[in-house]
């Protein structure tokens, strides 16, 4: 059985990463409230509805993309039952191509891990050349839920907080 905590409103006691205690500490000195529940690894669809379930709200779905030079970067998130269509991506962006980054580039510019991709990660400086991208129906969600830079760690915040606090001052294309 996949096990999901009861939703807590303290960070984790122990940071896993640089990046999520970054993300606790960016809540705290923002006054964001938020609830997160703590998981075993959190790496399939299935596992994401186990958390959706205890959480109250959808997991989104965060893409980590490049172009072929991989100079260009990009942070997309989506809905988890929207499918991700290459073209249709590009399309309304005006931009050629792009495909899954490398898990290297991943760590190196979001200092998170496969399966752990989040828009949170935007307050790192690395991120400053990584274009955040969201589809229009999850920035006019009431609720955002994603993981806090660590497959174990799920949080839920308004979507209010995430946008025009947490990410006040980083230029984000909404689709």
């Amino acid at each position: 059985m996949f096990k999901v905590s009861d939703p807590l409103t303290t960070p984790p006691p122990v940071f896993s990463t640089e990046l999520q205690r970054q993300v606790y500490e960016t809540f705290a000195r923002l006054d964001i409230p938020f609830e997160r529940v703590d998981t075993d690894p959190g790496l399939t669809m299935e596992d994401c509805q186990h958390i959706d379930e205890k959480i109250g709200v959808r997991i989104v779905k965060t893409l980590f993309l490049c172009n072929r030079q991989q100079t260009e970067f990009y942070l997309y998130v989506t809905t988890d039952d929207k499918p991700f269509v290459t073209r249709e991506f590009c399309g309304v962006l005006g931009i050629p191509r792009v495909s899954f980054a490398s898990a290297e580039w991943l760590w190196s510019l979001t200092g998170v891990e496969v399966g752990a991709t989040t828009m949170l990660s935007a307050i790192l400086p690395s991120t400053e050349r990584v274009h955040l991208v969201m589809d229009r129906s999850v920035a006019e969600s009431e609720w955002y839920a994603c993981t806090d830079g660590t497959p174990t760690c799920f949080v839920k915040l308004r979507t209010r907080d995430l946008l025009e606090n947490y990410l006040a001052g980083r230029s984000i294309q909404f689709i």
